[in-house]
């Protein structure tokens, strides 16, 4: 049996190995958001990133035009109704988009091709802001 000491925390952690030097430092100075962070800049193509930042102000969009009704007015409700769905809507329609041309998934979408889904994005675009534009009166 071990002796006991008054500082029993102190032996136990002295005598557990330690890992080498780069596994150390990899392990208590990267956090796995910055690790998120540094693949996703590293491996991201810039195409994709822009439609991320897209995805991201159609995201605060929607969080402030409901705010807004929620907190402050609804007056004209169907018009918060449109300006909401056309926001939703984008972002469904951009996340699709993302989603078909991105690179790696191109043995899910073998006959699409990043024009043919951007294509589709801005059809899919026209129709939805033609029925919020007919939803406004």
């Amino acid at each position: 049996m071990p002796p006991k000491s008054s500082k029993t925390g102190a032996t136990q952690a002295s005598s557990r190995p330690r890992p080498s030097g780069a596994a150390a430092s990899s392990s208590s100075s990267s956090s796995p958001l910055s690790t998120l962070y540094n693949s996703y800049v590293d491996n991201t193509p810039k195409r994709l990133k822009l439609i991320d930042a897209f995805l991201v102000f159609l995201m605060l969009s929607g969080i402030i035009q409901f705010a807004y009704c929620a907190l402050i007015t609804n007056f004209p409700f169907n018009s918060f109704i449109a300006g909401f769905a056309s926001t939703v809507g984008q972002f469904v329609l951009a996340a699709s988009l993302r989603i078909q041309a991105n690179p790696e998934n191109g043995k899910t979408f073998p006959k699409v091709t990043p024009e043919r889904a951007f294509g589709d994005f801005l059809f899919g675009s026209v129709v939805l802001h033609f029925f919020v534009f007919n939803f406004l009166g």
